[in-house]
């Protein structure tokens, strides 16, 4: 197993076994409160949570956002994910393709699409990347291993600043991302992996070629804290305790981002739980959220238990419409019945 192997493999038992969330820092989105309708007068089987994002029809507003790949269990974890986004026509990303570049022969473990064929499916590679011998010949290579239809480009400088060996040189990477954009025949969406992207990155980022924003703010997994339990000193351990609650909450990157770009493509993500929270993220700006750890913890379980949890989410977010007499998404966006509590 190589060291990218190992680190994959340390994040999946860290994420499912350790107390990693944070908890000084929350997403946000306990601040706000829908206006309850006590007559929506709509009809609730009528309520339609269908979204066009990025040229395709999904059936419901979800991302599994990406997680992992490199892995005998990263494989099956990813195949049950993927199943269960074509069931309900979710979006997927997978996790940092990286491992697949390094190691042709566990390219599989990411290779979802035959399980997937009609969903918005995202290829993943950290973007420091680009400062360490990756280009474009890489990023096509791991398109074309998932036939993705876009390229998450993540960016994580507190996660590699603590992380064993992290790769730490940020230098001159905005002008490599946006000669990738340039070249990329798919779109290019820049996340963040917990800590989230201000209103002033995303003017950068968009300038640059990038086509959507995933906020990925605080309030969820802090991998601070993941790498401060795979740290191999003292001091390391320290450094990932102490930064575990940095970052923008979520829903502050939502507002900021959506006041300044009223049409860029906008995933919400970082902490949310629950399709209540993703209404409301959808309330204040974004197109659609993303979750990773309830479907990690999901996944790691079985393929009903995804199925369940997909079922359970999708019944939230439309309730949420019911009670707030809103039949769309779309109305939901305008409708003006989330309100700010403080």
């Amino acid at each position: 197993m190589t060291e990218t192997q190992a680190r994959k493999a340390d994040h999946i038992r860290i994420c499912l076994q350790e107390d990693v969330q944070c908890r000084a820092v929350t997403n946000g989105l306990e601040n706000y409160r829908f206006i309850h309708s006590c007559l929506p007068e709509i009809d609730r089987s009528e309520i339609d949570i269908t979204t066009p994002f990025l040229g395709k029809i999904m059936g419901a507003p979800l991302l599994i956002s990406s997680m992992t790949g490199g892995t005998e269990e990263a494989k099956k974890i990813n195949f049950r994910l993927a199943e269960i986004a074509q069931t309900y026509k979710l979006a997927m990303g997978v996790g940092s393709q990286r491992v697949a570049v390094e190691k042709p022969e566990v390219a599989n473990t990411f290779a979802v699409r035959s399980h997937a064929p009609d969903i918005l499916l995202f290829a993943n590679l950290g973007a420091v990347q680009l400062n360490y011998t990756y280009g474009l010949e890489q990023c096509l290579r791991v398109v074309d291993t998932l036939a993705a239809d876009a390229l998450i480009l993540h960016l994580n400088p507190l996660q590699e600043s603590i992380q064993t060996h992290g790769d730490t040189n940020f230098r001159g990477l905005l002008d490599k991302i946006a000669k990738l954009c340039s070249k990329l025949p798919i779109p290019v969406i820049v996340k963040e992996v917990g800590n989230g992207i201000s209103a002033v990155m995303a003017h950068k980022l968009l300038e640059a070629g990038v086509t959507a924003i995933d906020v990925a703010g605080a309030g969820g997994t802090s991998w601070a804290k993941v790498e401060s339990q795979r740290a191999v000193n003292p001091m390391q351990r320290k450094l990932g305790q102490t930064f575990a609650d940095w970052g923008l909450p979520t829903a502050e990157c939502i507002i900021t981002i959506r006041e300044n770009f009223p049409n860029v493509p906008l995933i919400a993500s970082g902490g949310l739980r629950n399709g209540l929270e993703v209404a409301k993220a959808i309330a204040l700006g974004a197109d659609i959220a993303g979750l990773a750890f309830p479907f990690l913890q999901a996944a790691a379980e079985s393929t009903t238990a995804v199925n369940d949890l997909a079922q359970l989410l999708i019944a939230e977010i439309t309730t949420v419409l019911f009670c707030t007499g809103n039949a769309t998404l779309s109305q939901l966006k305008q409708s003006h019945t989330l309100q700010k509590l403080r």
